[in-house]
C-alpha cells in the first residue's frame, strides 16, 4: 500500500493456524508462557528475544496503558507512539458495534491470531460468560494493536451499551464524562454522543471501518453510520494539509478545514465493511441474504459518502456508470456485506449454508486484500497518530456535533 492507502499484505485462504510465523502481540511479557525455549526472554507470540530486544520492551508501556482514549474521554497518543515508526506503508482498520457482537473476535482473526500456538495471547480480549454475567465489557475507549505487516487495528468500546452507561452515570443522572467541551449533559445523552464521536473518529482516521451488528433485525448500526455521514463534514483525514504547519493550542476552525478539503478535492471517508453476526441458518439462505443486501443499498443510496467513495478512483465515465447502477439497485457499486452465522451452528447436522469459519476467513481475506480509502497525502505511522489526536480534539469541539447535541437535547430523541 503506497502512502498508507491500501493493505500491505497478501490475502490468505488458509486458516490462521497455517500462518508461517507468529506476529507481534502487544502483551505483557509476564503473561506469556515460556513455551519450549530455554534461552533468552520470551516475547510476544512465544518468540525468544535477545538482550537488546528485551531492553527495548522494558522501556515500552504495558498493555494496560495503551488505550488511545482514557476513562475521561481524552486522547493519549504518547502511550502507543513507541510502537509506531516512520513507515508510510500501513493500513488502519477500525471496528464499531454493540456489546457481544464479535468485534474483538473479528479483529483477532484479521490480525492472524492462532489460539493453538503455545504462548500466544489474543491481541484483543474476548467477552466471556463471566464478563456477561457481571455486566462488564472488555474494551475501554479505543484499544490499538499493530501487526508485523503494519496493520493498525483499532478496537472500540461497545456502543449502545448498558454497562458503559452504568459506569458513567451519577446519582443525579448527569454524566461523569465531559463528551462535548464545556457542556454538562445527562448520562443518556452523553452516552449517545460518545457513540457518534467514535463513529466520526473511525471514519476520519481509518482506511477501513468494520460496522458490526448482531442478528439480522438490528439495523441500529446502519442508522448510526448514516448519522456519522451527516455529521463528519469538515473533519479532515490525518494526512490533511491542515496539519502541515505548526499551530498553537487554538483549534483550526471548521471553515478552514472545509476550505482545505476543497483544495484537496474530496472529503475523506473510510471504506465501510458491514458485518451481521450470530445469524440463524434460515437468515443466511440466498433469498434472505439478497433482501438484506438490497436493504443496505437502499439505506446508503447516492449521494451518501459511503457510495461516493466507491467511485472516487474511477474515471469520470465509469463513475457515472457506477452511480447509475447504484440507483438502479444493481451490484456495480454495492457496499460490502458479510453475513456471519452463529459459531455453534457449525456443529448442527441441519446446517445447509456456509459455516462460521468459512465466512470469517472470507471476511479476513477481503479486509487484507481490499484497497481502503486513500488519505489525501502520504503520512507516516507516527504522524498518523499525532494528527489523529488533533482530529479527536476537533471532533470534541465540532460545532456540527454540538448543534446535533442541542437538537437531541431539546427533542428528547435519544436512547434512555
Amino acid at each position: 500500500m503506497a502512502g498508507g492507502s491500501g493493505v500491505a499484505s497478501n490475502p490468505s485462504t488458509h486458516p490462521p493456524s497455517h500462518q508461517a510465523a507468529p506476529k507481534i502481540l502487544l502483551a505483557k511479557p509476564g503473561l506469556v508462557a515460556a513455551g519450549k525455549f530455554s534461552r533468552g526472554l520470551v516475547g510476544p507470540g512465544g518468540t525468544v528475544e535477545d538482550d537488546s530486544a528485551a531492553a527495548l520492551r522494558s522501556r515500552l508501556p504495558s498493555i494496560g496503558s495503551l488505550n488511545l482514549l482514557s476513562d475521561s474521554w481524552d486522547f493519549n497518543p504518547d502511550r502507543f507512539l513507541p510502537f509506531l515508526t516512520d513507515n508510510t506503508d500501513f493500513t488502519v482498520v477500525g471496528v464499531i458495534g454493540p456489546p457481544g457482537a464479535g468485534k474483538s473476535t473479528i479483529l483477532n482473526e484479521i490480525y492472524g491470531y492462532d489460539p493453538t500456538s503455545p504462548g500466544m495471547l489474543p491481541p484483543f480480549a474476548i467477552e466471556t460468560e463471566e464478563t456477561k454475567a457481571m455486566a462488564k465489557h472488555c474494551t475501554l475507549g479505543i484499544e490499538p494493536r499493530i501487526s508485523s505487516e503494519r496493520i493498525i487495528l483499532l478496537d472500540t468500546q461497545p456502543v449502545f451499551s448498558p454497562p458503559v452507561l452504568a459506569e458513567m452515570i451519577r446519582p443525579d443522572g448527569s454524566s461523569t464524562i465531559s463528551v462535548i467541551s464545556g457542556e454538562s449533559l445527562s448520562a443518556e445523552l452523553a452516552h449517545e454522543l460518545m457513540t457518534v464521536q467514535l463513529g466520526v473518529f473511525l471514519a476520519s482516521v481509518c482506511h477501513i471501518i468494520l460496522v458490526v451488528s448482531e442478528g439480522v433485525h438490528d439495523l441500529s448500526m446502519w442508522r448510526l453510520m448514516s448519522t456519522v455521514d451527516l455529521l463528519k463534514h469538515g473533519i479532515p483525514d490525518p494526512s490533511s494539509v491542515s496539519f502541515s504547519h505548526p499551530h498553537g493550542s487554538s483549534l483550526i476552525s471548521e471553515k478552514e478545514n472545509k476550505d482545505k478539503i476543497q483544495e484537496v478535492g474530496k472529503e475523506y471517508m473510510a471504506a465501510p465493511v458491514f458485518v451481521q453476526t450470530k445469524l440463524r441458518d434460515k437468515d443466511v439462505n440466498p433469498h434472505n441474504a439478497a433482501q438484506l443486501r438490497k436493504a443496505l443499498q437502499q439505506c446508503f443510496k447516492f449521494p451518501s459518502s459511503f457510495v461516493r467513495l466507491k467511485c472516487q478512483n474511477a474515471s469520470k465515465e465509469n463513475s457515472i456508470s457506477a452511480i447509475k447502477s447504484q440507483n438502479d439497485g444493481t451490484d456495480s457499486a454495492a457496499l460490502k456485506l458479510f453475513l456471519v452465522p452463529s459459531k455453534n451452528r457449525d456443529d448442527s447436522p441441519w446446517a445447509q449454508y456456509e459455516s462460521y469459519i468459512s465466512v470469517i476467513w472470507k471476511l479476513r481475506d477481503e479486509v487484507l486484500s481490499m484497497s481502503g480509502s486513500s488519505f489525501s497525502r502520504t503520512v507516516s505511522e507516527r504522524d498518523w497518530l499525532k494528527n489523529s489526536a488533533k482530529i479527536w480534539d476537533m471532533i470534541k469541539n465540532s460545532a456540527v456535533i454540538a448543534d446535533y447535541c442541542k437538537t437531541l437535547q431539546s427533542s428528547g430523541m435519544f436512547r434512555r
